[in-house]
């Protein structure tokens, strides 16, 4: 599948953004008329993500700055940071989430609640999704009292789960027929990131949307990666999470036979993260899970959803992927352990039981 690839860093938006604001602003009389079909109000701004840290200082309206209603669906260990990030940045956000008790710290910070799906697309110009797994998706965006019954033409829906390509697809072409535009855009990163607006997005779909959502991705994330048609940017993201769900089992591997041959595991936490083979998450999680201590940044039942996925996705082109499967029986096996809602870096615990029946 051809896939035309634009990558677009914060650091050159916010590079932008600070000229645009030393730069005299034109009468409102001289300047061109959008363009875009997504959305009737002016364009958004893309400067906002640094203007709005000079709120104070410099003075301007939400009107001025083109920004729009944002809706937000689905409050967990991902999309609450997510939003959050866009509450605190000035956005007019409103939530909701299937346990309404999620939406309450949002709502604390100035958000608005919805008891629906239909009713935050309704009100919003642009409404995220971040659901857990494919059948939440299509269930929040086509389901009772779904996204696409309150979405009409005008308005953007961004699906920033991460879903297989014929489920993006599905919602795609559902949002696309009541007239609004489609966007998938799952992120690479995790809690931490999502919390720090470090995410990496990796978008398909309507590039009009993708335009006039940019923005606000950069508020959530450090960097996105257009991908062309619907499906790249979910196949993209199962590439990603495969690559890293092997690589992950390997590295619990590499510790539990540093312990049996009797070196100090910690010292191989340094030595990898000093090499060629170094990646921040061995450093970030090598040490507790020598403690065996699993804080969750990543569900283990989300990893191993992700790595079915890309097996699938590698059986539908006929590409071998034989230590992905692998490493996905180890995720099966920690799972079957009650391991589901820990890190996904307690996939070392199957290892260790392989081990304990040797």
């Amino acid at each position: 599948m051809a896939m035309s690839l634009v990558s677009l860093s914060s650091s050159s938006s916010r590079a932008m953004a600070l000229c645009s604001i030393f730069c005299p602003r034109i009468p409102l009389r001289f300047r061109p008329k959008p363009i875009s079909p997504i959305l009737s109000k002016p364009q958004i701004c893309l400067s906002y993500r640094v203007y709005s840290s000079l709120q104070s200082t410099t003075p301007s309206t939400k009107d001025e700055l083109g920004i729009v209603s944002i809706g937000f669906l689905g409050m967990g260990i991902m999309g609450s940071p997510m939003a959050q990030n866009l509450i605190k940045a000035g956005c007019d956000v409103t939530v909701w989430n299937r346990t309404k008790s999620k939406c309450d710290p949002l709502v604390g910070l100035g958000a608005k609640y919805k008891s629906s799906p239909e009713e935050v697309t309704a009100t919003c110009d642009l409404t995220f999704a971040m659901l857990a797994d494919p059948e939440s998706a299509i269930d929040v965006a086509c389901g009772k009292n779904g996204a696409v019954f309150g979405i009409s033409s005008g308005k953007g829906y961004v699906d920033v789960s991460t879903v297989d390509a014929a489920s993006s697809i599905l919602i795609s072409k559902q949002i696309k027929d009541t007239g609004a535009l489609f966007l998938e855009a799952p992120v690479s990163g995790s809690k931490k990131p999502a919390e720090d607006g470090q995410l990496i997005f990796l978008t398909a779909g309507d590039k009009p949307l993708y335009d006039k959502a940019a923005p606000f991705l950069d508020i959530m994330g450090k960097s996105r990666f257009y991908l062309g048609e619907v499906g790249n940017g979910a196949a993209m993201k199962l590439v990603v999470n495969m690559i890293m769900g092997s690589m992950m089992a390997s590295f619990a591997e590499g510790i539990l036979l540093s312990q049996k041959v009797g070196l100090d595991p910690n010292v191989l936490v340094e030595v990898v993260s000093q090499g060629a083979i170094n990646a921040p998450m061995y450093s970030l999680k090598g040490p507790s899970m020598i403690e065996s201590v699993y804080p969750t940044a990543f569900p283990l039942k989300h990893q191993q959803k992700d790595m079915r996925l890309a097996l699938g996705l590698a059986e539908s082109v006929s590409q071998s992927t034989p230590i992905a499967a692998a490493a996905n029986e180890l995720y099966k096996v920690a799972k079957s352990y009650g391991l589901s809602d820990e890190d996904f870096s307690a996939v070392i615990e199957a290892l260790k039981a392989a081990k304990s029946r040797d």
